[in-house]
């Protein structure tokens, strides 16, 4: 720890010079110092500062028309559903509600539905943090949807989902016949990372299906793992869940260092617990 005797005190060289390198190479707050027995002021504001931004996060909406539109900028068409949490406090204290579709939106993908299925469903939803969505779902989906097309997958619409949960990806990959979905919505922040976007897949989901049954890439930002970085691992990823025939605990993150752009930084694949 910094020994910071006064709240304008100057920290030695030799002190302060360990902290600053280590600073470059991680978010948490290390080495923050202190005036006294107190925190710095500067220290304090900061993390009030972040408390306040994760807080926002969570309650911040959704705006569906301008995902959808950042969507169809990009050639990616898109279908609006609803799940059965009216609110975001609903949601917050029901999460049983955004786990479900509400009836008008089983009965719109009931209309969608083809015999012969599709490869894969995709929904987004806010999550705990809408603007994880807005400002990384776009850009992971440029990356993510056109090879797996090019491939001869058929995907449906992006589904844009306000007020969902991990688990509703099973009811629309059965009222859609998918043999898998993708899941992206935002992570719980935390005190350095208000947008964080998760993406959960699972293979042949059913009302049955668990958290064991799916697989997570989690951190998808810049400063983690950057949106197209995640979107060739999950591409690469999905094709082996659907060659195997599973994802889950059963699926195993074997991919070559080498075929993911950025190599040794590579991310890793995680069960969802």
């Amino acid at each position: 720890m910094e020994h910071v005797i006064g709240e304008n005190a100057t920290q030695a060289p030799t002190a302060a010079a360990p902290w600053a390198a280590l600073r470059e190479h991680t978010a948490a707050r290390i080495g923050i110092g202190r005036a006294g027995g107190s925190q710095r002021t500067a220290s304090l504001l900061d993390f009030r500062f972040a408390q306040a931004a994760a807080r926002d996060a969570v309650r911040e909406p959704l705006d569906a028309d301008t995902l959808a539109a950042s969507l169809a900028g990009l050639g990616l068409a898109s279908e609006r559903l609803a799940t059965a949490a009216r609110d975001k406090r609903e949601f917050l204290l029901r999460p049983d509600l955004g786990r479900q579709l509400d009836a008008p939106s089983r009965e719109r993908l009931a209309r969608l539905r083809d015999a012969a299925g599709v490869d894969l469903a995709i929904v987004v939803s806010d999550g705990h943090s809408a603007r994880a969505v807005t400002r990384h779902a776009p850009a992971l989906l440029a990356a993510l949807v056109p090879p797996l097309k090019a491939d001869g997958w058929r995907v449906a619409p992006v589904f844009i989902a306000p007020l969902g949960r991990v688990k509703l990806q099973d009811e629309v990959g059965v009222l859609l016949n998918a043999r898998l979905t993708l899941m992206l919505l935002g992570e719980r922040p935390g005190l350095s990372a208000p947008d964080s976007l998760g993406a959960y897949f699972t293979h042949a989901p059913t009302p049955a299906s668990t958290d064991a049954d799916r697989n997570c890439v989690s951190n998808i930002r810049p400063e983690g793992i950057p949106p197209e970085r995640a979107a060739q691992k999950l591409a690469w990823l999905l094709r082996e869940a659907a060659r195997l025939g599973t994802s889950g605990v059963a699926l195993k993150d074997t991919v070559p260092v080498a075929s993911v752009p950025g190599g040794g930084n590579a991310p890793a694949l995680a069960s969802v617990a």
